[in-house]
């Protein structure tokens, strides 16, 4: 059974505040945060209020949802849009928490052609037009370097707001001028294309060492969609470390989300 947020925790849709200590909490969980600045963080407190007020959420399999959670997941989902419109986030409103990895059912293609229908499990799906499904157990996980799930797929629903996610997120003129999506085509796609290279070249006795230490997940090289996903998972909760691997594309990161999370105090 789902059971809906507002009405169990009494959170008015008109209320747009955030208890202190909940916020304090939630901030001082996580790293990435912690270190922004008190402009920024006083915006993005802000920005998930009203994140707040205009989502619904929802958990399955009995999950005890509390305000502390659904701060969390506002404050990181809010945390790409700082300085982009809030109306990247428009036209859907479900958010579902499940306690752990849940199953999703897919069509594949093989080698062949041959459809199949396969099951799945996975930490976050977003859904076009729809809700985004995230399992708690990851949004809590910080023993990854680069690794959130919350980010990921909220950034897959800004790849979205043109339509099919594609890697090439909405370009608006007024804020971001020259970057039009050929220019970031030009840096993102060689990039993409030489991560897929190396990766397909790992061989089979360095694979395991390989996926656990490098800083973008290999699942990047499924679509250019995750690339862009699991970048900005890196771009945002180990910027320093990504700048200095991938320095183009943390610049073309920079440009687009008009944030230097690398730089002191987290300012641009």
């Amino acid at each position: 059974m789902l059971k809906t947020l507002f009405a169990r925790l009494g959170l008015a849709r008109q209320t747009a505040t955030i208890d202190d200590n909940v916020w304090q909490e939630v901030v001082g969980a996580l790293p990435f945060l912690s270190r922004r600045s008190a402009a920024d963080l006083e915006k993005l407190r802000a920005l998930a209020a009203d994140f707040l007020t205009s989502k619904h959420f929802s958990t399955a399999h009995d999950l005890v949802l509390t305000e502390a959670m659904c701060v969390s997941v506002a404050a990181q989902a809010c945390l790409p849009i700082l300085n982009l419109p809030p109306a990247l986030y428009r036209g859907w409103t479900g958010i579902v928490l499940y306690p752990g990895e849940f199953l999703i059912r897919k069509t594949v293609q093989d080698e062949a052609g041959v459809v199949h229908d396969v099951e799945q499990e996975a930490s976050g799906e977003a859904w076009e037009g729809g809700p985004v499904v995230l399992s708690w157990q990851d949004v809590q996980a910080s023993d990854v370097l680069a690794y959130n799930v919350v980010i990921h797929e909220f950034v897959h629903k800004i790849d979205m707001e043109g339509g099919e996610a594609d890697g090439v997120p909405p370009m608006l003129r007024r804020l971001h001028g020259e970057l039009t999506p050929e220019a970031w085509c030009n840096v993102f796609d060689p990039a993409y294309e030489e991560f897929c290279h190396h990766v397909a070249n790992i061989p089979d006795a360095r694979w395991d060492s390989f996926a656990s230490t490098s800083l973008l997940d290999p699942y990047a090289t499924e679509h250019e969609s995750e690339f862009f996903a699991v970048c900005a998972e890196a771009f945002f909760v180990a910027p320093e470390a990504f700048r200095d691997e991938y320095p183009a594309l943390y610049t073309l990161f920079s440009r687009y989300f008009l944030q230097d999370p690398a730089a002191p105090a987290a300012t641009l």
